[in-house]
């Protein structure tokens, strides 16, 4: 992970002083580096020590982190890993420039690798992530949004990518085809785990440990799986009340929302849900080659369900 921090600083590097000032300052704030972590990872569990996996980790998170400036802004969100938002601090025409900034510096670093299969990967991930951004932004306050869709939206805007870093991993080492598919999989089944329990800490989480705002899906208008599984176990009332707040990204009754979701159970049917995507990504790990690399990756799903920020 040093050795991507120390690309990713490197590759920052613009002519123009507001790119990197904004690019640093959204990288600098730290984040969980999952993506990156993923690909080097399943490369070091299948055998590949080479210095490309550098590159393409610090490509994931370029374009992981050209998504968080854009939906920032999109969202109209004004904290995030405990400080103040791009957007907020530099306004957003900045935010979307340097988001393009990003993108397009993404692009170049993953020619240098000279493989048509690795650009493929990329470009498709990168036009799922944005074909999901447009499907959430269709959903927003749409309270009418079962399982199957909210899970469609997660699987396209968050778990692409998760997708996308495990496969490079495993194309990097040039695994077979079925090896390649467990590793894409793993990744799919653990970005789904991590959004859905990141859907569960927007109303049992602690604002300071996340960094972020509680209640800030709901502000939004998002009609996440807590509150989808909330209005399926909850009574009329109950259901009048959170279907009201979607619709009209209403936080007044927030507390009695959240109260409603804790009540009904539906953190425990969304948890459940995690875990069992969790559990999905376990057994694609353990189709791995035995090593500290893939223990590794088990370890990873295994820990995601305890997570609290």
């Amino acid at each position: 992970m040093l050795e991507v921090d120390a690309v990713i600083a490197r590759r920052l590097d613009s002519g123009v002083p507001l790119v990197g000032q904004v690019s640093r300052y959204i990288i600098s704030a730290g984040g969980k580096r999952l993506r990156p972590a993923l690909l080097l990872l399943v490369s070091a569990a299948l055998g590949f020590r080479g210095e490309q996996r550098f590159n393409l980790a610090a490509v994931v998170e370029f374009i992981h982190t050209a998504t968080l400036l854009h939906d920032d802004v999109v969202d109209e969100s004004t904290l995030r890993r405990g400080r103040a938002t791009a957007n907020e601090s530099f306004g957003n025409p900045a935010s979307v420039l340097v988001g393009d900034f990003l993108y397009s510096r993404a692009f170049q670093m993953m020619l240098e690798a000279n493989d048509m299969r690795i650009m493929a990967i990329l470009a498709d991930a990168t036009n799922v992530i944005a074909e999901g951004e447009v499907l959430q932004l269709m959903n927003m306050h749409d309270a009418s949004l079962d399982e199957a869709g909210y899970l469609r939206v997660i699987r396209s805007k968050t778990a692409k990518l998760f997708e996308a870093s495990a496969r490079l991993g495993a194309v990097l080492a040039r695994a077979p085809k079925e090896l390649e598919e467990a590793c894409a999989s793993y990744g799919q089944a653990l970005g789904t785990a991590f959004q859905v329990i990141d859907d569960v800490l927007d109303y049992d989480g602690d604002a300071q440990e996340m960094g972020k705002n509680l209640g800030d899906d709901l502000r939004e208008g998002k009609a996440t799986l807590p509150l989808i599984a909330a209005m399926e176990r909850g009574t009329a009332e109950q259901r009048d009340l959170i279907k009201h707040a979607i619709e009209h990204g209403a936080v007044e009754e927030l507390d009695a929302i959240v109260a409603v979701v804790r009540q009904t159970g539906a953190l425990d049917v969304t948890r459940a849900a995690a875990a069992a995507e969790a559990q999905r990504a376990i057994g694609c790990a353990q189709q791995l080659p035995r090593n500290e690399y893939s223990d590794g990756l088990v370890q990873l799903a295994a820990q995601l369900l305890g997570r609290r920020n």
